[in-house]
C-alpha cells in the first residue's frame, strides 16, 4: 500500500476511531480516489470536509469514474486536473478571451495626447487666482 493500485484489488484498513482513519489519510500523499462505506450523514460529511483527495465514492468503489458528468482526476502526486464531461473540456482546452473595442472609446480620452479641450481645461485649472 505504498503505491497507487490500478487493478482489481481493493486494500482494506481497519481503525479504532474515525479520527484515526482521517489521520491516516491525511498523513500520506493525497489519494486519487477515496472510498467510504458507512452511514451517509455526519461521518461522511466529516470525511469530505477533513480530507483532500481525487473523487470520493460513498458506499461504492468505482461508479464515480463511469459518470461522465462528474469530473475525475487526482490531486498532487496522484495527478492534476480533471477530465470527463465539461470539466474535461475545460481542462484540455484553453479559453481565449477576445475584446473588441466599440465605436465609443472612452479610455482613449484619458491617454495623452489629450487635444485642445484638455489644454483649455488644464490652462483654466492652473491659472493664477488673485
Amino acid at each position: 500500500m505504498r503505491e497507487e493500485i490500478f487493478g482489481p484489488l481493493l486494500p482494506v484498513r481497519t481503525y479504532r476511531s474515525f479520527d484515526e482513519a482521517i489521520g491516516y489519510i491525511n498523513a500520506r500523499p493525497r489519494p486519487l480516489a477515496l472510498y467510504y462505506f458507512g452511514n451517509v450523514g455526519a461521518e461522511s460529511e466529516a470525511l469530505l470536509k477533513c480530507t483532500t483527495s481525487g473523487n470520493v465514492g460513498i458506499n461504492n468503489t468505482h461508479i464515480h469514474v463511469a459518470v461522465d458528468g462528474l469530473p475525475f482526476g487526482g490531486v498532487g502526486p496522484s495527478g492534476m486536473g480533471a477530465y470527463h464531461g465539461i470539466e474535461g473540456f475545460r481542462a484540455m482546452s484553453h479559453a481565449k478571451g477576445v475584446f473588441v473595442q466599440g465605436r465609443w472609446n472612452l479610455p482613449r480620452l484619458l491617454r495623452a495626447p489629450f487635444g485642445k479641450l484638455a489644454d483649455v481645461a488644464i490652462a483654466f485649472t492652473l491659472r493664477s487666482r488673485p
